[in-house]
C-alpha cells in the first residue's frame, strides 16, 4: 500500500458550524470507500440525527465536529471526527476521559495526525485528561477500530474503515486500551449437545422461554424488560454508559423492523425475565446496495436486495448471574440457533460478536460452539497533557 505525505501545514480543521459544512461532514465517507468492495454506506439520516441540536445525548454531553481541508482555497474536504464529552462515563469512572468517534480520512498520516490533534485539544479546553476512541458518543453506538479481518464486509450495527487506519492512530501516539473479536460460525452442522442438554435442564429447573413480542402492549412490556436486564447484566461493560428508558425505546423502535423473532428468545423465570439471546438478520447485505439513503428507490432497493441476506449476527447472550447455573446461556443459544437453521429460514452462516477481550465467560460459551475468531477490533486511549 502507498502512503502519501503532505505538510502539516497543508491540511486545515474547521470546526462545522454550517449546513453546508455538515453536508460535507457527511460526504467523507463515500469519497474515503469510493473503491472498496466491502464498505457498506451507512445511512446518512442516522449520522445526522447524531449531530442535530434534538439529540438526548446533548442533555448530559456535549460534541464538537470538525473536517478537515486541503488546497490552497480549501475546498478538498479529506476528512472528519466528532470530539465529545460524555458526563454519564465521566461520572461512572470517576475520571475527565473525553472520546472521539466518526473518525474517517484519505490515506495521509498528516491528514489523520490535524484531525486527531484537533480532538484532543478540544478535549483538553473541556478539561479533559484523557481520550478514548473510536467511539461515537457512546458504546451504544458505533465504536471500534477494526484491526484485523478487513477480507470481508462489516455485518449489521458493526465498524468498518480502511487498513491504514490503526497505523495513523499509533503514529500519533495512542495506546490499545482494549481489544474485542467477532466469531464466525457456519451453520451447516449441529451445535455440541452440551447446549441441547443446557435447555434441558434449564427448563427442568422452572425457566421457561419464548419469542420477543413485536407488536402493541407486549412490545412494550419487553423493551422494558430487557432494557432493565440490559443494564444490570452490562453495568460494567469497558466504556459503556446507562441509558434513558426514553432512548432505548427509540432504539427499539428503530431496530423493530429487521428482527426476526425466530432468532430473538427471551428467558424468564417465575415471571421475571431473567435472559434473552438477541440476533438480528444481516441487513447489511441489503443495505450495502442503498447507497445510504432510505429515499423511495433506496427503500426499493432494500426491499429487493434483502432477499439475499443469509446470515445472522448474535448481537447479545445475556443471563442473570444467579440463573446461569440453572444453564440458560446455553439454552438461549440452542434455541436461536436451532430456530434459525428451521426449514424455510435464510441462515447458513452467523456471525457472534462483539465479545471484549477480558470477557472469558462470554468468550468460552462462544467458542464451544465452534465459532472462531474471524476480525479484530481495537478502542485506542491517549493522555492529555
Amino acid at each position: 500500500m502507498t502512503q502519501t505525505s503532505t505538510s502539516s501545514k497543508a491540511v486545515q480543521v474547521r470546526a462545522i458550524a454550517t449546513p453546508e459544512e455538515i453536508e460535507q461532514f457527511l460526504d467523507v465517507p463515500a469519497k474515503i470507500y469510493a473503491h472498496d468492495t466491502n464498505w457498506v454506506p451507512p445511512l446518512r439520516s442516522s449520522v445526522a440525527k447524531q449531530l442535530a441540536p434534538d439529540n438526548p445525548f446533548l442533555q448530559y454531553g456535549k460534541l464538537q465536529a470538525f473536517i478537515a481541508v486541503k488546497g490552497e482555497s480549501g475546498e478538498e474536504v479529506v476528512g472528519r471526527i466528532v470530539a465529545s464529552v460524555n458526563q454519564r462515563l465521566i461520572e461512572r469512572e470517576g475520571k475527565n476521559v473525553g472520546l472521539f468517534g466518526f473518525f474517517e480520512c484519505v490515506e495521509d498520516s498528516a491528514v489523520a495526525q490535524a484531525l486527531l490533534r484537533a480532538a484532543c485539544q478540544w478535549l483538553r479546553e473541556q478539561g479533559m485528561t484523557k481520550a478514548r476512541g473510536p467511539i461515537d458518543l457512546s458504546t451504544h453506538n458505533n465504536c471500534l477500530l477494526l484491526v484485523d479481518g478487513f477480507d470481508s464486509p462489516p455485518t449489521i450495527m458493526m465498524p468498518y474503515n480502511p487498513p491504514y487506519y490503526p497505523q495513523f492512530i499509533e503514529q500519533d501516539g495512542w495506546q490499545k486500551a482494549i481489544d474485542a473479536y467477532s466469531y464466525h460460525l457456519p451453520l451447516d452442522r449441529p451445535l455440541p449437545t452440551e447446549y441441547e442438554k443446557g435447555y434441558r435442564i434449564a427448563a427442568k429447573s422452572g425457566v421457561s422461554f419464548r419469542r420477543v413480542n413485536l407488536k402493541g402492549e407486549a412490545f412494550d412490556q419487553d423493551v422494558e424488560g430487557i432494557y432493565y436486564l440490559f443494564n444490570k447484566a452490562f453495568a460494567n461493560n469497558y466504556s459503556s454508559t446507562p441509558r434513558t428508558l426514553e432512548e432505548f425505546r427509540e432504539e427499539a423502535e428503530d431496530l423493530k423492523t429487521v428482527v426476526d423473532p425466530d432468532i430473538f428468545w427471551i428467558a424468564e423465570y417465575e415471571g421475571e425475565m431473567v435472559g434473552f439471546f438477541m440476533a438480528l438478520p444481516d441487513y447489511n447485505i441489503a443495505l450495502k446496495h442503498v447507497g445510504g439513503k432510505l429515499n423511495w428507490l433506496g427503500i426499493l432497493k432494500l426491499l429487493w436486495y434483502r432477499r439475499q441476506i443469509n446470515q445472522a449476527r448474535v448481537i447479545v447472550i445475556c443471563a442473570l448471574p444467579e440463573h446461569r447455573r440453572r444453564m440458560v446461556p446455553l439454552a438461549l443459544i440452542h434455541l436461536g440457533m436451532q430456530s434459525g437453521v428451521q426449514k424455510g429460514k435464510p441462515y447458513k452462516q452467523a456471525e457472534l460478536g462483539y465479545v471484549y477481550e477480558d470477557n472469558s465467560p462470554s468468550r468460552k460459551v462462544v467458542e464451544a460452539t465452534g465459532a472462531k475468531v474471524y476480525k479484530t477490533y481495537r478502542i485506542y486511549e491517549k493522555t492529555l497533557v
